[in-house]
């Protein structure tokens, strides 16, 4: 009997979260598993789930990016009936499909916001007969916590069955992030960063050809670090170069018309491309945050690297990432609180002027997830 596995994700601010969830549907279902992907976050037109089959709730966004409250589809604040209706359709999805397992991304490690509909479904799927397992798939960052919140945060997570870490703890483990008393530690399970296969370096002339890419992930911040990149241009040693600036479709338009208005000759402004992994292969430098699905694609294009990880509200998953990545020599860091033209142009010009340093990280992390979980509904132990 083919077995059955729901995840749910839900995005906020950028794309992240739901592009390291449908890599993991597509795993599930190339190893045989009827999978349904549940998203509660705006669509991504590009995005590709394979054979997997995507439920679209009426989609929800963070209001701006100190995650003050939730937007609709049309910019409203949600309210109750808005929730009420998102929380009898997931609860409906989950009742139709019965899974064998239930995959909840982030929760409950994060998306407090979306407790009116998430309580209930661990609720649901701890009374179901017969119980799915249920677990937790987190990046290999967590956002820190108080403590009371972490507190409340491992309850929950001690009622699910075990923790998918898309990471690989040689680099940084969860407990850099997170505090695991053993009963946490038990459940957790490794598999690597999940991240698309290296591009190859094209010819010259081709799209990203020796190029600067500046980009700012797919969400709705990153305006300040692309100014900042036109600014810094005329100071750098490679201010004869083609910049190419991408600016997150989630980015307010009147923010990108600005950025295009002041940008110079030999400075591209557009929206982020489906090619990006081909402008990094063929670029000269990468200037980027340092978001997960980000850094995985500059690691694999070997590309000369400057971290301005994004810090608003506190924010401290980025800042660790970059951090450790500039200990290892791997990239230039500029903290967004220290961001400005002079700054950012040198240490543009410290990378390139530093060798690339390689780092051996586990990078098969969409098709180990779905090793694990169908080893875990065969009822097998899962295998270190």
């Amino acid at each position: 009997m083919t077995q059955r596995v729901l995840i749910y994700v839900q995005h906020l601010l950028g794309s992240g979260h739901l592009r390291r969830a449908a890599a993991l549907a597509r795993a599930c279902e190339t190893s045989g598993m009827d999978t349904l992907l549940v998203s509660g976050g705006r669509p991504i037109a590009d995005l590709d789930f394979g054979h997997a089959s995507l439920l679209q709730l009426p989609s929800a966004a963070a209001r701006d990016e100190n995650f003050s409250g939730l937007i609709d589809d049309r910019g409203a604040d949600v309210d109750d009936a808005w929730r009420v209706a998102r929380r009898d359709a997931l609860l409906t999805a989950f009742a139709k499909f019965k899974p064998d397992a239930l995959v909840t991304e982030t929760y409950p490690f994060g998306r407090r916001q979306m407790a009116f509909e998430l309580t209930p479904l661990l609720d649901t799927a701890l009374a179901a007969r017969p119980q799915p397992f249920i677990v937790s798939s987190v990046r290999d960052i967590l956002q820190a916590k108080s403590g009371m919140v972490s507190d409340q945060m491992a309850a929950i997570a001690r009622r699910f069955d075990h923790v998918l870490v898309h990471g690989d703890p040689a680099f940084v483990a969860l407990d850099a992030s997170f505090p695991l008393d053993a009963t946490l530690a038990a459940k957790i399970a490794y598999t690597g960063y999940i991240a698309e296969p290296a591009e190859a370096r094209g010819a010259v002339g081709d799209p990203g050809w020796d190029e600067v890419i500046v980009s700012s992930g797919g969400g709705a911040v990153g305006a300040a670090l692309l100014a900042t990149a036109i600014a810094a241009r005329p100071l750098t040693t490679a201010k004869d170069k083609v910049w190419r600036l991408l600016a997150g479709g989630e980015l307010p338009g009147g923010d990108f018309a600005r950025l295009q208005a002041t940008a110079p000759q030999g400075v591209i402004v557009e929206r982020a491309r489906t090619d990006f992994r081909r402008l990094l292969a063929n670029g000269r430098l990468s200037v980027s945050q340092a978001g997960y699905n980000t850094v995985m694609e500059i690691l694999a294009a070997r590309i000369p690297a400057v971290l301005a990880p994004f810090a608003g509200n506190g924010q401290t998953e980025q800042p660790l990432r970059a951090d450790l990545l500039r200990a290892r020599g791997r990239a230039e860091l500029v903290a967004e609180n220290a961001l400005t033209p002079s700054t950012l142009a040198a240490a543009i010009d410290r990378a390139l002027a530093a060798p690339v340093v390689e780092i051996a990280l586990k990078r098969d992390g969409a098709r180990e997830s779905a090793r694990l979980l169908a080893g875990w509904l065969a009822g097998k132990a899962p295998v270190a």
